[in-house]
């Protein structure tokens, strides 16, 4: 259970990192409260899968989603540049994310 908490709080810090683009600042009040509530829903989820992974692991994967999904939404819905390189490191921040996954006895 444990990792799939983890995995949903690494696909909300992918929204709401991806959200605070549209708050303007925090400026506008909708995607402001959506990415406040992504946050605040995020990190309790990730503090309650920490109860049973190990912390390096768990935060490391939370992280590597957060990263990896946010490169790939913004190359496919920000208009950001779609690079050979940039693929590339997507990839290398998803087998990272396998390898705490494989390697964490769990």
């Amino acid at each position: 259970m444990a990792w799939v908490l983890l995995v949903v709080a690494g696909l909300l810090e992918v929204g709401w990192s991806v959200g605070m683009k549209y708050t303007d600042g925090f400026t506008r009040l909708v995607p402001s409260l959506l990415t406040g509530a992504g946050i605040v829903t995020s990190m309790l989820l990730l503090s309650y899968a920490a109860r049973t992974l190990p912390i390096g692991t768990a935060y490391g994967v939370w992280v590597g989603i957060g990263a990896a999904g946010a490169a790939v939404l913004g190359m496919l819905v920000l208009g950001e540049p779609v690079t050979a390189a940039r693929i590339f490191f997507i990839c290398l921040l998803l087998v990272a994310v396998v390898g705490l996954k494989a390697t964490s006895g769990h």
